[in-house]
């Protein structure tokens, strides 16, 4: 691990310039735009976007999507109250996330995941299954919140060993203590309501942000899955984007 740390600094460094993307010849891109010339460098095929909610990614015409989430639209909109403005997307398939048990092994060409990892009890555990449907050469394509510039920003960075916990585990563990942190420090609860506010949102089976990052942190994490866990990844590109950060990973040929 030692090793690790040691040359992360130089890849994110080397991952992180935007002379990786195409000049468009316009001066700035706003975030939207951002993601979408991404797309349209790497999207090819077919797939599917996990979670898109009110706004799924801009993708290339000819690229065949289905969208997946965790409930009907109806359960979302009272999962999200907040949202009874937003048009969602119509979705094709009703599948956990984090698992994808519906879909067969190397049968996609890409996975779009944005502001989804987040939402992970189990997030290596689900980058394994991300990359278990990708075609050889697969593109799995992600927008992560950093932790610095959202409503996160009072949290705790998740440790590397808390993820290789809930990997090796189960994440039964630490769903608790998630929710209880978010109630103190995301929505300030105060102490006397912690335990009440808790387990309400654990009987809704909201879903929270369990975990959080900055760019290094989770490219961190990355290098442990390919070097320790054997992921068949190469990281094609870390892109800062306002307050998120864009991560395309390529699924490689097995040895």
């Amino acid at each position: 691990m030692t090793s690790i740390l040691g040359n992360l600094t130089n890849k994110l460094n080397f991952l992180a310039k935007p002379n990786k993307l195409k000049d468009t010849g316009s001066p700035s891109l706003s975030g939207t735009s951002l993601r979408q010339q991404i797309a349209s460098q790497y999207l090819t095929g077919s797939g599917i976007e996990i979670g898109a909610l009110h706004s799924p990614l801009e993708i290339p015409s000819d690229v065949e999507i289905r969208y997946l989430d965790r409930m009907p639209v109806e359960q979302l909109r009272k999962q999200y109250p907040e949202l009874a403005e937003h048009k969602l997307v119509e979705l094709d398939l009703i599948d956990d996330g984090e698992t994808l048990a519906s879909i067969p092994d190397a049968s996609l060409d890409f996975v779009i995941s944005n502001h989804m990892i987040e939402h992970c009890q189990n997030p290596i555990a689900s980058l394994e299954n991300w990359i278990r449907v990708l075609k050889t050469d697969g593109i799995l394509y992600m927008a992560v919140p950093d932790k610095r510039y959202t409503f996160d920003c009072d949290r705790p960075i998740t440790s590397l060993e808390h993820l290789i916990r809930d990997y090796t585990e189960g994440a039964e563990w630490s769903k608790y203590s998630h929710f209880e942190e978010w109630n103190r420090l995301v929505n300030k609860v105060p102490d006397s309501d912690v335990a009440v506010r808790t387990k309400r949102l654990i009987d809704m089976n909201y879903s929270i942000h369990f975990h959080v990052w900055t760019p290094m942190e989770f490219i961190e994490m990355l290098v442990y899955c390919k070097k320790y866990l054997s992921f068949l990844i190469e990281i094609e590109l870390l892109q800062k984007n306002g307050m998120e950060f864009i991560v395309v990973l390529r699924k490689r040929v097995g040895e």
